[in-house]
């Protein structure tokens, strides 16, 4: 009989199964606990390892014998690699150095490096893989060109003064100078799409082909400072993550960082661009320093974001520099700039400040800034005063006239009068140039196909604008641009002939236009007679001319009346002496306005418009009918005898009372005294500018019609003269200022 304990076979195999079942789970759980671990902290040491191969010695030396040939170089193939240059992988790291600048300094042909789509890990020191020369090697002549050498001797006397200064500033003794050197690398070099998550040293290199580092990625710092672009150079689309320096560096050809973002500090300062540079699109997270930067040609900043200061203080610009539709949230800072052409800021935001202090505008160059807004409380425009005020520009007043105003406001808020003033004059130009386009311009939305070819529109456009006119009449000039066959280079050939308005019956329509009119007189008057109250000086010489003008004629009128039967005719003393002294005052005035108008021809032809006309006309007539009255052989202009002293008459008539007891405190004036006719032109003075010596007016009997006329309309004019004459003297003065635009 069996014992109950003693299994049977059928139960041992069981047990058997049992056991090996668990322990196959219990090992599958173990290497999954063991595993993951491991796979997740291989994943966070290197995320960006993915399926790129890891270079090895053995490949380096294969791809170092059979190089690529590329765009008429050749090329050290690396792309989609990775290379392991961190320190603990120090044996590597040194071969790799070793075996590509042996490479590059035997290659007899230029032998560049493709490192796309790579990834770089541990610092790159790329000074390592350059061919250090002197640079003043006679043997390395021929690899640089006439501007790469002349660049070169002065980059050699630059160091030489530093090396001097520094020395005697230390006081040492004068040692030997080591001989200057710079690593030169002479072929191409690609970093399309790679990554570098270590620090990159490119400094004191000097490119002879091409660089291409579009849409790479530095994890790190990367310093390219004192670099040497030969070829163009490009950085579109490159992300730096961390301060990038290109201090120092010269860019012989063009300069692309078109779509970059600057994550940290970017350093340029210092740096100089002989050709085209664009940074189009770029975001510049911190400070961006350009002081003292250099350009010789055009600088495009066009569409940039600029989180932090802007700082392109010192800096050259020998080209125009397009800040277009960029945005400041800090301040822009351009202190002691030099400007050769035109500065464009269409369409720009400004949060803070933007700085033009001390800064120097060429005859060509200007700040161009349609669109420009201040979206914040502290933005501001800086300049210096009288100065910054005259070198904004603005093209057309539709659309810019909350700027305009803004402007104005930017200006008298730092106590810049002169500048709020240029400001006021500049929109008040541009609203005469509105009204003269709204007399004479062609209405579009009534315009018939001839009218529009002989604007300059091709028959297809003219047929175009009209269909576009029938389906929905034009409301501003911009939507011009929305007929698909109308270009920019039309739009603005055309912009300044047309008008955009409802269509008015022709009656209507021809009042309406001659209202313009008459209110495009007024507003250019004030323009071309004072700058719109801005310029006491040019308003004071057009005064002087006008006194001068009437003093001459008055004199003339009352000394000259006839030769027969008896004489009564001036001195030729007297008659020199008028003249002498009308010439002084005139000449003096013409000086002023040559010196004070922006256009002093048109300024002298608005004058001859008010002076010479109507009082020639007046003279004509007075002479050619002849004078037969009593009292023939008096003046016509009577003296205040009872006060002889400096007078301001602003209520005084040309003519005395009327009441006959009023006749006994009036005189004639003196004709045989030798200073008598100075009298005239104090008369002319108390007409047109209210303050004279004496009181001077017309008698009032047996005085010539013709002569009473004259008397009033300078009268009339010396009141509108008087009143622009305080006008200006309200916005040129501060105090007086603040008492009217801050009461």
């Amino acid at each position: 009989m069996k014992s109950p304990s003693t299994p049977t076979p059928s139960t041992g195999k069981k047990g058997r199964s049992l056991i090996l079942f668990a322990t196959i789970v219990l090992t599958l759980c173990l290497n999954l606990f063991f595993a993951l671990p491991s796979q997740a902290a291989t994943t966070i040491e290197s995320p960006l390892t993915d399926d790129r191969p890891i270079l090895t010695l053995e490949r380096l030396q294969s791809q170092i014998k059979a190089p690529i040939p590329s765009e008429g170089s050749n090329l050290i193939d690396l792309r989609k690699f990775t290379l392991d240059l961190r320190p603990e992988n120090a044996g590597f790291v040194e071969t790799f150095y070793t075996r590509l600048h042996e490479a590059f300094q035997k290659s007899s042909t230029p032998l560049g490096l493709d490192l796309s789509n790579a990834i770089v890990q541990g610092p790159l020191d790329f000074t390592r893989l350059g061919v250090e020369l002197p640079l003043y090697n006679p043997d390395l002549s021929p690899l640089f060109t006439p501007a790469e050498q002349t660049q070169l001797k002065r980059d050699r006397r630059r160091l030489t003064r530093l090396s001097t200064l520094s020395q005697s500033l230390l006081l040492a003794p004068r040692a030997v100078p080591s001989p200057l050197k710079i690593a030169v690398f002479r072929g191409a070099l690609r970093l399309i799409q790679t990554e570098f998550l270590g620090p990159t040293d490119f400094t004191n290199t000097f490119f002879l082909s091409r660089v291409d580092a579009t849409s790479a990625h530095f994890a790190q710092t990367t310093d390219w400072s004192q670099a040497r672009f030969s070829d163009r150079a490009r950085f579109g689309g490159v992300d730096f993550d961390r301060a990038t320096r290109f201090r120092s560096s010269i860019f012989f050809d063009k300069a692309e960082f078109n779509q970059a973002r600057f994550q940290d500090v970017a350093t340029f300062q210092s740096s100089e661009f002989q050709n085209t540079a664009t940074f189009n699109q770029v975001n510049f997270g911190q400070d961006a320093n350009f002081t003292r930067t250099q350009w010789s040609g055009s600088a495009d900043f066009a569409q940039t974001q600029w989180q932090h200061q802007a700082l392109m203080g010192k800096a050259k610009f020998n080209q125009a520099l397009f800040l277009t539709d960029a945005e400041f949230n800090q301040a822009l800072v351009l202190r002691e700039a030099q400007f050769s052409r035109p500065v464009n800021l269409r369409s720009a935001v400004i949060l803070d400040r933007a700085d033009f202090s001390y800064s120097s505008f060429a005859k060509e160059a200007y700040l161009n800034v349609p669109g420009l807004r201040f979206d914040s409380d502290r933005a501001k425009i800086v300049g210096d005063p009288g100065r910054i005020g005259k070198v904004i520009s603005v093209p057309t007043l539709e659309g810019n006239e909350n700027l305009l105003r803004e402007l104005i406001r930017n200006f008298r808020r730092m106590d810049q009068i002169s500048d709020a003033n240029q400001i006021d004059y500049t929109g008040q130009k541009l609203r005469s140039k509105e009204l003269l386009r709204r007399v004479f311009g062609v209405n579009l939305n009534t315009a018939n196909a001839r009218q529009l070819i002989r604007l300059g529109l091709s028959p297809t456009q003219a047929e175009a604008v009209r269909v576009r006119n029938l389906a929905q009449p034009m409301k501003t000039l911009t939507e011009l641009l929305s007929v698909g066959e109308i270009d920019l280079a039309t739009y603005t050939q055309v912009r300044d002939r047309v008008i955009t308005v409802e269509a008015l019956p022709i009656g209507v329509e021809v009042f309406s236009r001659l209202g313009l009119l008459i209110a495009w007189v007024g507003v250019e008057a004030v323009l071309v007679l004072s700058r719109n109250g801005t310029s006491f000086a040019l308003i004071f010489g057009v005064g002087l001319v006008a006194v001068a003008h009437f003093a001459v004629l008055f004199w003339a009128i009352d000394r000259a009346r006839r030769r027969l039967p008896r004489p009564i005719v001036p001195s030729r003393l007297e008659t020199a002496s008028v003249l002498s002294l009308a010439t002084v005052l005139g000449g003096t005035g013409v000086t002023l306005i040559f010196e004070q108008a922006d256009y002093p021809w048109a300024t002298i032809a608005w004058s001859m418009a008010g002076l010479v006309p109507i009082p020639g006309l007046l003279v004509w007539q007075l002479y050619t009918e002849g004078r037969y009255h009593p009292k023939l052989d008096v003046s016509y202009f009577v003296e205040e005898g009872t006060l002889r002293q400096l007078r301001l008459l602003i209520g005084r008539l040309p003519i005395i009372p009327r009441f006959p007891q009023f006749r006994d405190r009036y005189i004639e004036l003196p004709w045989d005294k030798h200073w008598n006719w100075l009298n005239y032109f104090d008369f002319s003075f108390n007409n047109f500018l209210r303050f004279g010596f004496n009181d001077i007016r017309l008698r009032d009997e047996f005085l010539p019609g013709l002569l009473t006329a004259l008397v009033w309309y300078q009268w009339s004019l010396g009141t509108l003269y008087i009143a622009l004459l305080l006008w200006t003297l309200s916005r040129t003065i501060p105090g007086l200022n603040l008492l009217i635009y801050f009461r």
